[in-house]
């Protein structure tokens, strides 16, 4: 067996579709579905996992502007990025899903191609985890710099309530109804790292077994830190890692994947989602 990345760190869904379909090339790599087609070229595919459509929405666009309101303003007169930043969701939600679903059709062309149809592979479509706690669970209180400078989790509490609470569910219901429309596989990542998230009451800064499993904001020179600020840590990764093997040796299906309180990347369980209506 084999298991092969082809993700890029801030691919958006153009750099996922085939380039004779307007792929682009991203920090130096091919679009992935030519890259995925040299791969079904030799590889009797098993399965496919596909994590896109965040960038789409602007991600790195609202956790600067999030960050940035956190930092430039006191707690008496808060500057909050939840409204403007919500506007700038909506308006790009539907170009967003719509190229989702481009990437997949455009996946299904690849499997085609290489004489791997539909139902010879598994292709599952993740959600994501929310990177910060609701703005009740913080271990460090919402004024002075501990949030910024101790955490690295610079958000005031409504912008975090937004982001865990609303922002997170939203686009995670926009890409299962796409699965659901498609077809595919869901895995739903909402809830993965609850507790879990960068400056969780319940988590500390470390490798233990309560340790964060998000990177704090990092805003450093160093290759990839400003990249992997608000990303899943190296725990966060091992964590998604059990999920994605959760659901390959469970049968077809959607699945949502969550952490047990207290215990490590091990003790994910996953748990069949409630299907998403289409239409």
């Amino acid at each position: 067996d084999a298991v092969i990345n082809l993700a890029c760190s801030g691919a958006d869904t153009r750099d996922l579709r085939l380039g004779v379909n307007g792929g682009t090339t991203h920090r130096g790599e091919a679009p992935q579905a030519d890259q995925l087609a040299a791969v079904a070229a030799t590889h009797d595919i098993e399965l496919i996992a596909v994590s896109v459509g965040g960038n789409d929405l602007g991600f790195a666009d609202i956790i600067i502007d999030c960050v940035l309101d956190y930092t430039t303003s006191p707690s008496w007169w808060q500057n909050r990025c939840r409204g403007e930043q919500q506007a700038a969701v909506d308006a790009r939600m539907a170009d967003a899903m719509a190229g989702v679903a481009a990437v997949i059709g455009d996946i299904r062309t690849v499997m085609d191609d290489a004489g791997q149809p539909v139902g010879s592979y598994r292709l599952v479509l993740q959600t994501y985890p929310s990177p910060v706690p609701a703005g009740a669970d913080f271990r460090y209180g919402e004024s002075g710099w501990s949030r910024t400078f101790t955490g690295g989790c610079p958000f005031w509490n409504a912008d975090a309530d937004w982001a865990n609470g609303s922002l997170v569910p939203q686009i995670a219901d926009a890409i299962a109804a796409v699965a659901a429309d498609a077809g595919v596989e869901l895995l739903d990542l909402r809830d993965a790292f609850d507790g879990r998230e960068v400056c969780a009451r319940s988590s500390s800064q470390g490798s233990g077994s309560d340790a964060e499993w998000v990177r704090y904001v990092s805003t450093g020179i160093l290759q990839g830190e400003v990249q992997e600020s608000m990303h899943p840590n190296a725990v966060g990764q091992r964590a998604l890692g059990r999920c994605l093997a959760l659901v390959a040796s469970s049968p077809a299906g959607d699945h949502r994947c969550t952490n047990t309180p207290g215990a490590g990347p091990e003790a994910m369980t996953v748990s069949v989602a409630t299907p998403v209506p289409v239409g």
